[in-house]
């Protein structure tokens, strides 16, 4: 078992040698990522199917993706808590990379940042490519003391986080952005949206103001923090933040339910 390993350790895939650390000056166009506790994570098929289908049209073998992933499973740490990213790197031929990070605090609550420019990227339904827009604005987000970007359109309608989905309560209805091509397919967002199907609790794919988030109870959610209930907004002239109503701890308990042990390495 590897409970020793470097907290920023980058290790390039090579199908003939393996995992070896090396520079990356190659920048990354596909990523996925995902949270390890104690050895245990969520929804691991998932992550890996939604790079799967990224990487795929760039021309990764699905042989070698798989001989990838099972150097990546046995590489993982089994001990502490850990936030992995699988990429796969720029360059004239496809080359798959592990950057292994130790994972942040988690937090249960948010202060977001409504954008004051519409939505940058470029390819929302692909995790990687924007990365670069995208930290921009949680980095103008930070300055503004939030904790998350929320993205818009060009109609001043909500998207969702730079680096989170969007879900917010409406009249007793789990509401969300809609499937048009605009957003990532969040993992931890469809886990809830499944969760609620099977609860019998009403979900409505809609698009929504600012302003209207005002009037609701917010989350938003990742595969590090699950849920995070938004408590604050900025900048000034932003919706005043709604009081948390506690629907989240029983979600959260069923995301954290769905932890289980990694395959064996």
């Amino acid at each position: 078992m590897r409970t020793e390993i470097d907290s920023q350790s980058f290790l390039v895939w090579n199908s003939s040698g393996g995992l070896a650390a090396e520079e990356n000056d190659r920048g990354m166009v596909v990523a996925d990522s995902w949270l390890v506790q104690d050895g245990r994570v969520r929804s691991y098929e998932m992550h890996w199917d939604r790079f799967s289908n990224s990487v795929g049209p760039q021309g990764v073998d699905r042989a070698e993706l798989a001989e990838f992933r099972a150097a990546v499973t046995a590489r993982l740490p089994r001990r502490g808590a850990w936030f992995p990213r699988v990429e796969l790197l720029a360059g004239p031929s496809p080359r798959l990379a592990l950057r292994l990070r130790p994972a942040p605090a988690l937090r249960d609550t948010a202060r977001v940042w409504v954008a004051d420019e519409a939505d940058p990227r470029t390819r929302p339904t692909v995790k990687g490519p924007d990365f670069g827009a995208q930290g921009r604005l949680r980095k103008r987000a930070r300055a503004h003391e939030a904790d998350e970007a929320l993205l818009v359109d060009g109609d001043g309608h909500a998207v969702e986080g730079a680096f989170s989905s969007l879900l917010w309560w409406d009249g007793g209805d789990l509401c969300t952005a809609r499937d048009d091509g605009r957003i990532l397919p969040g993992i931890t967002r469809r886990l809830l949206l499944d969760h609620a199907a099977r609860l019998g609790v009403t979900v409505r794919h809609t698009r929504v103001s600012p302003a209207r988030l005002a009037r609701c109870e917010v989350w938003i959610t990742s595969a590090l923090h699950g849920i995070r209930v938004v408590t604050g907004w900025a900048p000034g002239d932003a919706p005043a933040a709604r009081a948390a109503l506690g629907a989240a701890g029983p979600w959260q308990a069923h995301l954290d339910s769905l932890l289980t042990p990694l395959p064996p390495g």
